[in-house]
């Protein structure tokens, strides 16, 4: 089965995290942050696919929810501040979930698993997605803060 061209389809482009992404949505109301004010909900459509297999490690502000919508599996890893990194599958399969919330401040990052041409997911952000809430992890942070996950993180570091 051949996969859905879904960049030229829902017409995305390349995402800083790594991937390819259009936000769908921006609610008309605001709502004020400590980082200034922010539309109360946007949304996006995020998409991995062979030339784009990883999602980059990073955090943001806002809690983001996240729907998984076709191909897959693809697998999020989460590291909490308490320093607990929890793994979690999205998918069509058994045992995969077709849903997941990531906590603001929470790092994740993202991969394709088990031979998946491809992951296409619809986020929600919540207050609205803004870059100034938005930190790509180094691995001196990590390197400081989460020694022990290092080496299982730094595929998802930045180039």
């Amino acid at each position: 089965m051949n996969q859905p061209d879904w960049v030229s389809k829902l017409g995305l482009e390349r995402h800083p995290e790594g991937g390819y992404f259009k936000r769908i949505y921006t609610a008309s109301g605001s709502h004020a942050t400590a980082t200034g004010e922010r539309p109360l909900a946007t949304s996006i459509y995020y998409l991995l696919d062979q030339t784009e297999p990883r999602g980059r490690l990073h955090r943001n502000r806002s809690d983001i929810l996240h729907f998984f919508l076709d191909g897959g599996p693809v697998e999020y890893l989460m590291l909490a501040a308490d320093g607990e990194l929890r793994r979690e599958r999205l998918g069509n399969g058994l045992g995969d979930s077709r849903f997941l919330l990531v906590s603001g401040g929470c790092w994740k990052a993202s991969q394709l698993i088990g031979g998946a041409s491809h992951a296409l997911v619809a986020e929600v952000v919540t207050p609205g997605f803004d870059y100034a809430d938005h930190q790509f992890a180094r691995e001196e942070d990590l390197r400081r803060e989460y020694p022990q996950h290092l080496e299982v993180l730094r595929p998802f570091l930045p180039l």
